[in-house]
């Protein structure tokens, strides 16, 4: 692929003969790749040419398919892409050293939370037992079972996305490591058994504090995400796990805080490591 200093000049000189001049601004300036799957902002000015445009952007830069860059909505976070050129959105992205296998058209994969994936792969222990409760096609726990030979309880309650996380349990060689169930996290039956918690959701996370609780052992270490209005900052979002925690009889001690993104204006994607602990039992 060639660098970005080269492609943008290419791709105006190409449309330039196709565009109206007042267009030629209009066009993305920034993109993101996922695997061989391109996304692309287009700006409404753009809509009737959007087609073409995409194409062109596909040639250039060297990708199977191009994907309107839209919102994420649902509770299993569906992605609202719009497909501009191509057929397969089916892509494998590589990453740290993990594949990670994934329909770009159908299911949520930020290359902006890139660094978190690869904190994760240096903070799990080998052999320790991690319980990612909304694991996706592995985002979180693929990097712990990869690189530090973790044990790793897979849960995924989108059926579509679950086949990718099994494909994607064997694409990189950990199904001994890695065991996926396809089911609520809230339906999950085992109690006290993590010494790791991953909590990678947003928006409805403080929802799922107790069955976290539940999930850990004493002294666990929970991987708390949220989103937070930046009026909120920094209390939360540990105000509200340490008093979710104190309701069900658990201490709460806040090991690390890190914003990973802006989630929308005056919105931030924050990530807290929690070490829990039953009331009494510290010390024991």
């Amino acid at each position: 692929m060639s660098g970005t200093r080269e492609i943008k000049p290419k791709i105006r000189r190409i449309l330039s003969r196709e565009l109206p001049p007042g267009l030629l601004e209009a066009l993305p300036k920034h993109w993101v790749m996922v695997g061989d799957v391109l996304i692309l902002p287009i700006r409404p000015e753009l809509e009737p040419y959007k087609r073409r445009v995409a194409e062109v952007y596909a040639r250039v830069i060297g990708a199977k398919a191009v994907l309107r860059k839209g919102h994420i909505h649902g509770e299993t976070r569906k992605p609202n892409y719009e497909l501009l050129w191509g057929s397969d959105t089916v892509t494998v992205h590589v990453e740290n050293g993990v594949k990670y296998k994934l329909d770009v058209a159908k299911i949520m994969f930020s290359p902006a939370n890139v660094k978190e994936r690869v904190r994760m792969a240096g903070v799990a222990k080998p052999g320790e037992l991690v319980v990612d409760m909304f694991a996706g096609i592995g985002h979180l726990s693929l990097p712990m079972a990869v690189h530090k030979k973790a044990r790793v309880i897979a849960i995924e309650k989108d059926p579509y996305t679950f086949r990718f996380l099994v494909e994607n349990i064997w694409l990189n060689g950990v199904q001994e490591l890695m065991t996926p169930y396809n089911m609520d996290n809230r339906d999950f039956p085992a109690e006290n058994v993590a010494d790791r918690v991953l909590m990678g959701y947003v928006v409805k996370t403080a929802d799922f504090i107790p069955k976290a609780l539940s999930i850990a052992k004493d002294g666990a270490v929970i991987h708390y995400h949220n989103t937070v209005p930046e009026k909120l900052m920094p209390e939360e979002p540990f105000a509200t796990f340490k008093k979710v925690a104190e309701d069900y009889g658990y201490e709460a001690e806040k090991l690390n805080e890190l914003v990973i993104k802006r989630y929308a204006p005056g919105v931030w994607h924050v990530v807290v490591d929690v070490r829990v602990s039953r009331k009494g039992e510290q010390n024991l």
